[in-house]
């Protein structure tokens, strides 16, 4: 029972970095590109899909750095859970669409989607190229 505490509290932990981490870059990104488009999504859901896919691959049974549970709880459902920001991209392009803004809608999807999945993948492989890499 108080390691399923103990589980808890470094997610909760690694959601509030995660949390902060996205309000920063947001507003970073909005700044620099006059948040007309949600720029600042797209990027926090790329790299956050890149971070739990080499992550994943880097740190799991098969991977080159094996780590602890809890600290896989931490990055991969703590911080990538709470710098990820699907809830914020789907109110995001229900609003573009309701804005009659069918072109940005359709590209924050078409962008969102594709970049997310390829990130992921990107993630892995070089975990994996890592995971392959002679010595340690």
């Amino acid at each position: 029972m108080l390691r399923i505490s103990m589980d808890y509290l470094w997610i909760m932990i690694g959601s509030a970095l995660g949390g902060a981490a996205r309000f920063w870059v947001t507003g970073f990104v909005a700044e620099q590109t006059g948040g007309i488009f949600p720029w600042g999504t797209v990027l926090i859901n790329v790299s956050g899909s890149f971070l739990i896919g080499f992550f994943g691959s880097l740190t799991g049974a098969e991977g080159r750095f094996v780590v602890g549970e809890s600290a896989r709880l931490f990055v991969m459902i703590g911080l990538c859970g709470g710098f990820t920001t699907f809830s914020s991209f789907s109110l995001q392009t229900l609003n573009l669409m309701r804005q009659g803004e069918m072109i940005r809608a359709g590209g924050n999807i078409a962008l969102s989607v594709v970049f997310c999945l390829l990130a992921v993948w990107l993630g892995h492989v070089v975990a994996v190229a890592i995971n392959q890499m002679k010595g340690a």
